[in-house]
């Protein structure tokens, strides 16, 4: 019988490879752009060599999609997480805290890099748009759910099951588009996160007043 031979696999089957490419691509896409950034350079940095890299992704629109894919499922992925806090008040404040802070801190890189790509590139624009939207609005009204267990509920409140996602898109757009929108357009960091408690703070409040209008009307 013959025996097979060992010995240390090739450097492209080292490790996970298309982690790694990934990895790459999405470091030079916000260093580089879209346009400037090369699969040579991609297959250099990972490293991976081409061949390896045309293997998992047909080209360099494909990669860009799997690099962006693979940001919207991280950002989404509130697998364990736990809104903290004793009142509802407080369980959606840091709920709108983490959502925030997630995409600011985490992904705002990714999403200029997808604006400015959305006139070559349309459909994957609107494709981004809408499974971001569609993950987002799953993961959020989940927890919402979760967070809201001691309110009462009422067949066609704003937290039952045929309005909870409209409830998670008015929540995100008064929490974390704005804070997005002021990042995107140039201000820090720094100066975002020293304004965010009071401004989740404010927006939560405003949130549930219009909750429990609701219920009355």
């Amino acid at each position: 019988m013959k025996k097979t031979k060992r010995g240390r696999p090739p450097k492209d089957l080292a490790g996970d490879a298309q982690a790694r490419i990934l990895d790459a691509a999405q470091q030079l896409f916000l260093e580089k752009g879209y346009r400037s950034a090369s699969i040579d350079d991609i297959s250099e940095l990972a490293p991976a060599s081409k061949p390896t890299i045309y293997a998992h992704f047909p080209g360099k629109e494909a990669l860009f999609a799997a690099v962006v894919a693979r940001t919207i499922e991280g950002l989404t992925d509130f697998e364990g997480f736990s809104p903290e806090g004793r009142t509802i008040e407080d369980k959606l404040m840091s709920l709108g805290t983490a959502l925030v802070e997630r995409v600011v801190e985490e992904s705002l890189g990714m999403v200029r890099a997808t604006i400015a790509e959305s006139q070559r590139f349309p459909e994957l624009s609107r494709n981004v748009h809408d499974a971001a939207r569609d993950r987002s609005l799953n993961a959020v009204s989940q927890l919402l759910d979760d967070a809201t267990q001691k309110l009462a509920r009422t067949p066609r409140g704003p937290f039952s099951p045929k309005r909870s996602r409209a409830t998670a898109q008015i929540f995100l757009d008064l929490i974390l588009l704005p804070m997005l929108f002021r990042s995107l357009v140039g201000e820090t960091q720094k100066d975002l996160k020293k304004e965010l408690p009071g401004f989740v703070r404010e927006r939560v409040g405003f949130f549930l007043a219009a909750c429990e209008t609701d219920w009355s009307s």
